[in-house]
């Protein structure tokens, strides 16, 4: 049976063969780029056609509406560089004694003053504009002046911007003080870990390629990944397909198209994977066993040479 998700695609991709028979190669292209089609995506197209991916029907042609095009990709990029602003400005704020509502704060007021919105802020309820994580919690971490950062203390900041109706989503772990050497491995393995994902994003490869590469470098390194979370499609809105797994099979999952653009963002746990959801907030995912977790998070562009990072 399929999920619901992949009916769902299956629909799309239905509907997006039905408009393409009837395009003509003079009309205006699909992508919203204003080029006729046969100067835009036509070549495109007849590509993913000649492929014989559908009828494993666990490798998925995407949808038209999660292709970017250069004006697309230029207002995610905007973003990115105010995303990246607040990000580096986290570098100079986070020290023993600070409190995670002043961090929050301090980059509520730096994407404000850029005429951008903190995408975190009321997004299905998030009271803050950005998620901190600290020590054992995975991520969705409510910034709080209870809170206080001390020496030792890892985590991570997450922060996705909103500009002009285009978005940005990236994360890196920040450190208190002096941290423990399994703290800093995990960091630094976490980071080589999202690196390999992304050298995998390959055009014309499938989205588990990411994942395949990801849980074998964590794997090998006696790491666990998170799998109930993931990365997931951004750009035009803040959550879209697809979802980026972590650690699953390789040429499964869909496919990966110039114009895609997505995040990659491994949850590393030094224990096991599992993880519990704050019945309290019901927004903080906490390690089940107590151990530390780690993440990085990039927004990745899918060109027809590999992968651009757009917001890191």
């Amino acid at each position: 049976m399929f999920s619901n998700y992949a009916l769902r695609i299956a629909h799309y991709a239905l509907k997006f063969k039905e408009m393409l028979r009837n395009m003509k190669r003079n009309d205006p292209c699909w992508c919203g780029s204003g080029k006729k089609y046969k100067k835009c995506h036509a070549d495109f197209d007849a590509r993913i056609d000649e492929m014989k991916f559908v009828k494993a029907h666990n490798q998925i042609r995407p949808p038209k509406r999660l292709i970017n095009n250069a004006a697309d990709i230029e207002g995610i990029k905007r973003a990115a560089v105010i995303n990246t602003g607040a990000l580096d400005l986290m570098n100079e704020l986070v020290r023993e004694g600070v409190d995670t509502l002043t961090l929050n704060d301090a980059a509520h007021e730096f994407i404000t003053s850029h005429g951008a919105h903190p995408s975190c802020l009321g997004f299905e309820g998030f009271p803050k504009s950005i998620c901190i994580s600290v020590n054992n919690v995975v991520c969705h971490g409510i910034p709080s002046r209870k809170e206080i950062l001390k020496s030792g203390d890892i985590l991570n900041i997450d922060i996705t911007t909103d500009l002009d109706g285009y978005f940005a989503d990236a994360s890196r772990m920040y450190t208190v003080g002096e941290i423990s050497a399994e703290a800093q491995r995990l960091i630094d393995t976490t980071r080589e870990i999202m690196e390999v994902g992304i050298a995998a994003a390959q055009p014309w490869h499938f989205v588990g390629d990411i994942g395949a590469a990801c849980g074998k470098l964590a794997h090998e390194n006696g790491y666990s990944v998170v799998t109930d979370l993931g990365g997931h499609g951004v750009g035009k809105k803040f959550h879209l397909e697809p979802f980026v797994s972590h650690d699953c099979r390789a040429n499964t999952g869909m496919l990966l198209v110039p114009g895609i653009v997505l995040t990659v963002e491994p949850m590393i746990n030094a224990g096991r994977k599992e993880v519990t959801v704050d019945d309290k907030d019901n927004w903080t995912v906490r390690t089940a066993d107590g151990s530390l977790s780690a993440q990085w998070e990039k927004t990745i562009l899918i060109t027809e040479t590999g992968a651009q990072v757009l917001a890191s």
